[in-house]
């Protein structure tokens, strides 16, 4: 728990930040894709990682299944300190550290916040997925593991394309398109940093939330879970990719390119105590419930709500109340 939770959090948060602070200073018309190539190798990682794990362990241990991907961290890491490098030098005299005034700027407040909701609620399903769908009982246990992959599947191709598009239509802007899936109504949208919080708002109301209601005393009721837990791992991954990848993209648009390192790190320094605490809070809501995850349901829509709001009210800080206007 030491190593994971305390040692790696803190060397992911070195590696992470100043990674994707790097590309945005060799990008500005083309940052969103840059930032979401450079993103998605977090979602290709999900994928293999996992499913590597599972195959391991059972050889090997889990002692030697870690180290065997620990020489492969090692190697990966080697790569990018070589390659990552900083293209404008810091201004003589400019602080690189968080710095709370910049929060006057009501903009950046706004999405400073609205991203801080959004982690409070991000994590939430990757933490969880997996425990509900196997104490649902529904799923094999071997099966409910598989659900990372399936989720970061679609989270690899989440994290570009909104950077692709966003670069063309606005990185803030809402365009949303209705597409019947089965019986239902769902929000398929192109991708853009409000449109995906309104996919993830949906995808958890529509899929998860009536997953988590359904007790399976049938095979119908157990293949019903299933179905919609998979769904939803793929479409809620595809939506919250660019939960990651666009982010540091909104921010870099409120501030000079010179000074994104400096915007960025205060807005995650605060943005870093929602992803403390959004998991233990959903696991005291389990807790509260009586092992139903209903209730980490409800938290996570109202927490992408909040998220939402944030953002529309941001982007209209900057460019107004008009939809047609790209940001």
């Amino acid at each position: 728990m030491l190593v994971f939770g305390v040692l790696g959090g803190i060397g992911t948060s070195l590696i992470f930040t100043p990674a994707l602070s790097a590309v945005s200073h060799f990008f500005f018309v083309k940052r969103g894709n840059a930032t979401g190539i450079a993103a998605a190798g977090g979602s290709m990682g999900g994928i293999i990682f996992p499913l590597s794990l599972q195959r391991l362990i059972p050889m090997v241990g889990f002692a030697w299944a870690t180290r065997i991907v620990g020489f492969i961290f090692i190697a990966c890491c080697s790569i990018a300190i070589t390659l990552i490098k900083s293209r404008l030098p810091p201004k003589p005299g400019q602080a690189v550290m968080p710095d709370l005034k910049i929060l006057k700027h009501r903009a950046y407040l706004l999405a400073t916040l609205g991203t801080f909701f959004m982690e409070w609620a991000l994590f939430v399903p990757i933490a969880y997925l997996t425990s509900f769908a196997a104490n649902s009982g529904a799923m094999s246990p071997a099966f409910s593991y598989q659900l990372i992959a399936i989720f970061n599947a679609g989270s690899c191709f989440g994290r570009w394309a909104p950077g692709y598009v966003g670069d063309k239509l606005g990185r803030f802007n809402r365009y949303v398109v209705l597409l019947p899936i089965a019986l239902c109504m769902f929000m398929l949208t192109l991708p853009s940093m409000i449109a995906a919080l309104v996919l993830c708002t949906a995808t958890s109301v529509t899929l998860w939330l009536p997953a988590s209601l359904i007790t399976p005393t049938t095979p119908t009721d157990a293949l019903t879970i299933k179905v919609l837990s998979i769904v939803y791992a793929l479409i809620f991954g595809f939506a919250s990719g660019s939960n990651i990848s666009l982010t540091p993209v909104c921010i870099g648009q409120l501030c000079e390119t010179s000074e994104y390192g400096r915007y960025y790190a205060t807005c995650y320094t605060i943005v870093s105590f929602g992803t403390l605490t959004g998991i233990p809070i959903a696991g005291a809501l389990i807790s509260a419930t009586g092992g139903h995850y209903w209730g980490v349901v409800v938290w996570t829509v109202l927490c992408y709500m909040v998220s939402l709001v944030c953002f529309i009210w941001s982007r209209g800080e900057m460019v107004g109340w008009k939809l047609g206007v790209k940001y």
